[in-house]
């Protein structure tokens, strides 16, 4: 019969005077690592001590016993204990609670002292996030907790909010199921529902990264950067109930807003008030536009501020502006730094200064009345007001002064030419009226030396090119900058082309700014009246006219593609478009037209979303490969759009409508017998001889 093992019978435990406690040398611990004594004895101070000291027997040379004892395992307590001793918040006599081991221990104090610093297991983050919350559920406010536990509020704060996460997805990651990174990411949502919703398809998807999971729990708000927000300030939203999610482990830059709706109304509100104020001011129509086209004003005509200088009085405070400004910068000149609030002074001063000394800008009130404003705002929320813009069925109708020709005093008509038939015109046989007096020239007299003057004019120019380039400039320049208020000699018609559909926000694009850039400097240096335009071109040099030749001229290009009817209508057809872009091909490759360089990448918004998810599987195989689409062939269509704009941000892949065509070398044009076929997206055609629903898509967005 096998003995059985003897029971274990455990160290006694007793209390001991502090003043006979003493470090021992057998401790391990020689690096400073964790909380320091000081904290350690604020601590104990406040909840006293929580743990055992561990001790032996101090033994003289001979082996007897000192009366003292050593302290192997609890050195930091023991060192706690030491400074509040010392800070006179613990009597030197004070009983402390140790476990006391035999001197002469099978067990060496060294393995004791590793043991009770190895075999020590840190709380579980989780059960740190749920104690914190026990806490504050408790009635204990945030800074308190972070004071005790020597962190900050926003550290508590955090673990406030990974504690509010679902409690299942808590059980995954207590399992290891997720990381650390991941479970933070499904903080910024309140919604456990949502949140184990995401947990399930971050299951089936190749992507479970912690950015992934938090743009799929915003996808239904809206940025804190969005320009309507910053319209409106975030203070108003959030003032009219709504709520807004911030992260608090990744930067959000504001967070998101979960009521788009509530956003919306407040930005239409604060749109019509300035509708509303600047109504009142006499303008005809304001017209407010959340995302104002590029080309709004097309086929517009601009009426002109008129300035009013500024006032003696306004002068005058100028001058006392001036001088407490050029008083606080001598005052600070040589300071290493200045005080926010004579910053914020100056600044003042100098933005009052440009305001009085600019004088004032109004508006003829008798233009104003035939006259509109545009309303919206940037991508910075500053709201935007472009006044002052005269539509065509607004400006006043001129009547035709009298003709002086053919014309006698009481306005009969001038029996010297007669109509023959509908169109043609004859000379009437002279009458005995005709000697009495000088007459007006007659109409077919004055056509027809006109006609010789015209081709004798027509010679000339052709004999002059700078001149000729400097007629089709100024024609050009009548059409852009002065709404062709004045006619031209010449017979050349600049169409500026405008843009049915539009993506939005394509009044922002790189492009757009410099075309609108360059327009606003070229209009700063050309006169305001149009009678002043010809001498002002022909003092231009020959670099500066052709730069404002290929400004104006750049409005004309038309690059569109549009559907031609079924049904000739004389308006367009297949073939004048398919020539249309032919020929857009070869000016890109003129310009070197580089649509990614300009920083064009496909997105949900501007491509993705708007076709089917064959074409975005077949963008991506093409962009990145086809092992990379078949990673995304299994979502659903919003998620699969927004995972390829993900994918193929470096990709530098453009779909075919946005492709220019290279020329095919010299061999292969001699070797070709038939004509290039067209683009895909000309070319694929359906039953009855349009496009299919696929390519329309493209082509149509």
């Amino acid at each position: 019969m096998a003995k059985s093992q003897p029971k274990l019978v455990l160290a006694p435990a007793r209390g001991i005077p502090f003043n006979q406690l003493i470090l021992s040398q057998s401790n391990v611990r020689r690096v400073k690592n964790g909380v320091t004594i000081e904290q350690l004895a604020d601590d104990i101070e406040r909840r006293g001590l929580l743990q055992s000291l561990n001790v032996r027997p101090e033994c003289d040379g001979a082996g007897g016993e000192t009366g003292r004892f050593e302290v192997p395992a609890g050195g930091r307590r023991f060192c706690a204990l030491e400074l509040l001793v010392k800070r006179k918040r613990l009597a030197p006599t004070a009983i402390v609670p140790c476990v006391v081991k035999a001197a002469d221990d099978a067990v060496s104090a060294e393995e004791d002292s590793l043991a009770e610093n190895a075999f020590r297991e840190d709380l579980h983050p989780l059960d740190e996030f749920r104690g914190m919350q026990i806490l504050v559920d408790q009635g204990t406010d945030i800074e308190t907790v972070a004071a005790r536990f020597h962190v900050t509020p926003a550290v508590v704060r955090q673990r406030l909010k990974l504690a509010s996460v679902s409690p299942a997805l808590h059980e995954v990651y207590a399992a290891d199921g997720m990381n650390l990174e991941q479970l933070m990411a499904f903080s910024v949502s309140d919604d456990h529902a949502r949140q184990e919703q995401v947990w399930e398809l971050v299951q089936q998807h190749h992507n479970q990264s912690p950015h992934f999971i938090r743009a799929r729990l915003t996808e239904a708000t809206v940025a804190a950067t969005d320009p309507r927000v910053r319209f409106i300030g975030i203070d108003a939203y959030v003032t009219a109930g709504g709520c807004v999610l911030r992260d608090l482990f990744e930067e959000d830059r504001g967070g998101w807003l979960q009521d788009p709706a509530l956003l919306d109304r407040l930005v239409l509100e604060k749109l019509d008030g300035e509708v509303q104020r600047i109504q009142a001011e006499g303008w005809k129509w304001v017209e407010a536009a959340v995302d104002l086209p590029w080309g709004f004003a097309n086929g517009m005509r601009a009426i002109e501020a008129l300035h009013t200088p500024p006032s003696e009085a306004d002068l005058a405070e100028v001058a006392t502006l001036q001088a407490e400004a050029e008083a606080l910068e001598a005052e600070w000149s040589g300071a290493d730094t200045v005080p926010d609030a004579v910053d914020a002074r100056v600044t003042e001063l100098d933005e009052k200064i440009a305001e009085l000394a600019g004088g004032t800008w109004t508006y003829d009130p008798a233009e104003m009345a035939i006259a509109g404003v545009f309303v919206t705002f940037d991508r910075a929320g500053n709201l935007e007001i472009e006044p002052g813009w005269v539509r065509a069925e607004d400006e006043p109708v001129v009547e035709p002064e009298p003709s002086d020709h053919g014309d006698d005093a009481d306005g009969e008509e001038n029996d010297s030419v007669i109509e023959d038939g509908a169109s043609n015109q004859t000379e009437a046989p002279p009458t005995d009226e005709e000697d009495e007096g000088i007459k007006p020239l007659p109409d077919r007299l004055i056509s027809e030396l006109t006609a010789e003057r015209t081709i004798a004019l027509q010679d000339a120019v052709a004999r002059d090119p700078k001149v000729a380039f400097a007629a089709v400039l100024h024609n050009f320049v009548l059409a852009i900058f002065y709404h062709g208020r004045s006619e031209s000699c010449l017979t050349i018609t600049l169409n500026k082309v405008g843009f049915g559909f539009q993506p939005t926000g394509m009044k922002h694009s790189a492009a757009a700014v410099a075309i609108d850039e360059r327009h606003a400097s070229w209009k700063e240096r050309l006169p305001q009246s149009d009678r002043d335009l010809w001498h002002a071109l022909l003092a231009l040099d020959g670099d500066d006219q052709a730069d404002l030749f290929a400004h104006c001229a750049a409005y004309s290009v038309n690059a569109l593609y549009e559907v031609a009817p079924k049904y000739d209508n004389g308006r367009i057809s297949a073939h004048t478009v398919e020539r249309r872009l032919a020929h857009s091909h070869v000016l890109a490759r003129s310009v070197e037209l580089d649509m990614v360089g300009i920083g064009w990448r496909p997105t949900a918004d501007n491509f993705f979303g708007k076709v089917t998810k064959a074409r975005i599987l077949e963008a991506v195989a093409e962009g990145k490969g086809g092992e990379t689409a078949s990673l995304i062939d299994h979502l659903k269509k919003p998620d699969m759009a927004r995972e390829a704009e993900r994918l193929m941000a470096d990709a530098a892949w453009l779909p075919e409508p946005l492709r220019t065509p290279q020329l095919l070398a010299q061999a292969d044009l001699l070797a070709a017998n038939d004509p290039a076929p067209l683009p895909a997206f000309l070319s694929a055609e359906t039953g009855d001889g349009g496009l299919d629903d696929g390519e329309m898509a493209i082509a149509a967005e």
